[in-house]
């Protein structure tokens, strides 16, 4: 039995500069299958890591002969890309099988199967033991008791029950980083760690106890929050550092979740002393971080280098919309506790909800510019399939556009009240024009101290990201 694992050739979001992620999903299923499951044979294939165009897929998989092809799909903007791939693997061979899955298949599972033929098995969920035991079978009739897929079957669509969620993550193996080894040095995210810092992803929970509307990670993972443990965390960090040379470590939990954990977690890195030099980053909730700001200068100490705060907004009953359950002033405190402990702030914040206008936008700029993040990301307000935002865009008739490659939070999907997409897709500009175009911002960061604050800086202005969201609007 042969499995090949697929990172389709795609765009990398353009606003976070020139990255490179490693293909976290599929490598961590890659790793559970070889455990579970003896004498198969596994590839992942990383067309960006490898340089490998379409023509070149399909080469690729004419070559290594597998019985089933997995195509990646990190988020709905790739969807057309994890479709293509299973396309040309059907073209190589009719008779591959071939599998989907993620979030967006996950919540799309009738619709997909519907419009795209190309696909033959859609894992929901979490797709660890759901595709291990689907790789095990032989046979369509077979696949009906898969729990967690959902299938053809005698014409019909048919989506077995779901599956149980693993009920100790500890329990998983390390991610699969040795199934890219040979390449595992072009994985870079230049912006924060420079061009030639080896980069890696490290998962330290699944979920999210908070229910944000816009969100999909809660609703996927099926509205728990289940966490590796601390010391597992750390392992895994010593793992990447010393077998793979990691120096920059994401951790990608959609909120890690500050306190006891997290001081855990600092404490079970120093005692691996190698905090001196390694740099991690996450991404935490405002009021965690101002309620347990005690434990920021020891999780300095021990590598946190970079937080991503889920601002959102400036506007209290737009946070009330979102059920972020935040306020402007936690934003506040957060950002100033994090650069009072030498920690990178950036800031996420959203715009184009359905009462914004073009005064709110601007009172909106105004706050980014009291807030006085490190770095910000502005995003539009993008209805993702299984969020409760989306069903509510949706019967409303909102959604304007319906193209899955331009929901990235940077294309206007939908208009505001008062707002055309248009003109919100305009507000973006002028929201990253104002802040990254400011002199004085410009000045304070191209020469500031902070050396990450330093290169971020620069780099933007070379990269040019606001002229390419001039040309957004434009084009509308």
């Amino acid at each position: 039995m042969k499995i090949l694992f697929v990172e389709p050739p795609k765009d990398v979001w353009f606003v976070m500069g020139e990255y490179l992620p490693p293909p976290y999903g599929i490598i961590q299923l890659a790793a559970y299958l070889e455990r579970e499951i003896q004498n198969i044979e596994i590839e992942v294939l990383d067309c960006n890591a490898q340089e490998v165009n379409w023509k070149g897929l399909e080469k690729a998989i004419y070559s290594f002969k597998p019985d089933i092809v997995a195509s990646s799909s990190l988020a709905t903007c790739n969807t057309y890309s994890a479709v293509r791939t299973l396309e040309t693997a059907k073209k190589v061979r009719s008779n591959i099988l071939t599998v989907a899955g993620g979030q967006h298949f996950t919540a799309t599972a009738q619709e997909s199967l519907e419009k795209f033929p190309e696909i033959d098995v859609i894992v929901r969920g979490e797709g660890d033991v759901s595709f291990t035991e689907l790789v095990k079978k032989t046979n369509e009739n077979s696949f009906l008791q898969v729990k967690g897929v959902s299938i053809r079957h005698n014409g019909k669509i048919v989506h077995n029950p779901p599956r149980a969620l693993i009920e100790n993550l500890d329990d998983l193996p390390y991610p699969g980083y040795h199934f890219v080894k040979d390449f595992i040095h072009k994985y870079h995210f230049t912006a924060m760690a420079g061009p030639n810092a080896p980069y890696v992803l490290i998962e330290g929970s699944r979920g999210c106890a908070h229910r944000c509307t816009f969100c999909s990670q809660w609703g996927h993972w099926s509205g728990t929050w289940r966490k590796k443990s601390p010391k597992r965390i750390a392992d895994e960090m010593e793992f990447c550092y010393q077998t793979f040379g990691s120096r920059f470590i994401w951790l990608t939990d959609d909120n890690f979740g500050f306190g006891k954990r997290a001081d855990k977690l600092a404490e079970e890195i120093l005692k691996k002393d190698f905090s001196e030099d390694l740099m991690w980053f996450t991404q935490a909730r405002c009021d965690d971080v101002v309620k347990h700001s005690n434990t920021l200068p020891k999780m300095r100490r021990a590598g946190l280098r970079w937080v991503l705060l889920g601002v959102e907004s400036d506007n209290q009953p737009t946070l009330e919309t979102f059920r972020k359950n935040i306020t402007p002033e936690d934003a506040k405190k957060a950002v100033k506790q994090l650069k009072q402990n030498d920690i990178f702030a950036q800031a996420m914040l959203i715009i184009g909800e359905r009462k914004d206008t073009a005064e709110s936008i601007a009172a909106s700029r105004e706050f980014l510019n009291e807030l006085d993040p490190d770095f910000v990301i502005i995003a539009i307000l993008t209805p993702f399939p299984g969020t409760q935002m989306f069903e509510e865009a949706r019967q409303n008739g909102w959604i304007e556009d319906n193209n899955w490659f331009n929901y990235d939070m940077v294309h206007a999907i939908m208009p505001t009240e008062t707002l055309s997409r248009k003109e919100v897709q305009k507000e973006l500009y002028k929201c990253y024009r104002d802040f990254y175009g400011s002199w004085s911002r410009r000045l304070k960061g191209t020469f500031s101290r902070n050396k990450l604050k330093r290169r971020i800086f620069w780099y933007m202005l070379r990269q040019g990201i606001v002229r390419e969201l001039k040309a957004l609007f434009q084009a509308l």
